[in-house]
């Protein structure tokens, strides 16, 4: 697999997501690689000298959301740009998949094993999008799992 694209805001990955809900039951790992939008990057703090990201991703599902206030919709011209599919898509929110990148849970596409990445949210949308979470983080709205080790296995 080629090299890893820099961590932007806006770039949408594909990513073993791991939903809250799926955290809570004793899971360590997400059921399935979906498209995920990088909504924060930022650099490790000191002592990490390697200049790394850390990122929150926020989760695209075809489900739509119990609550339209804490997702964004994606339009089909948007969907379009980034070689999704055609079905009615969101992006979740209210809770993100924080890891120091590039992290474990990043996935090649099925189609084309050398690429993580769908590409760029266009800036109209993400602005848009990105004034959602920071409103939803600023009351308190947005649960973050952290994903840069793996927890320790369930127990049965």
């Amino acid at each position: 697999m080629a090299g890893f694209p820099e961590p932007e805001v806006g770039l949408v990955i594909s990513y073993s997501y791991l939903w809250k809900e799926e955290e809570e039951r004793g899971l360590v790992e997400g059921r399935k690689d979906r498209p995920c939008a990088i909504v924060l990057a930022v650099d490790v703090p000191a002592p990490d000298p390697g200049g790394r990201k850390q990122v929150a991703v926020a989760p695209i599902t075809h489900s739509p959301p119990h609550d339209l206030n804490v997702a964004v919709e994606i339009p089909p011209r948007v969907k379009e740009h980034l070689g999704l599919d055609g079905e009615r898509s969101w992006v979740v929110l209210e809770e993100v998949n924080i890891f120091t990148w590039p992290g474990f849970d990043l996935r090649p596409f099925r189609r084309d094993d050398t690429r993580i990445d769908y590409g760029m949210l266009p800036p109209k949308f993400f602005d848009g999008l990105i004034e959602k979470f920071k409103e939803l983080r600023s009351q308190g709205e947005v649960a973050g799992a952290s994903r840069d080790e793996p927890a320790p296995a369930a127990k049965a």
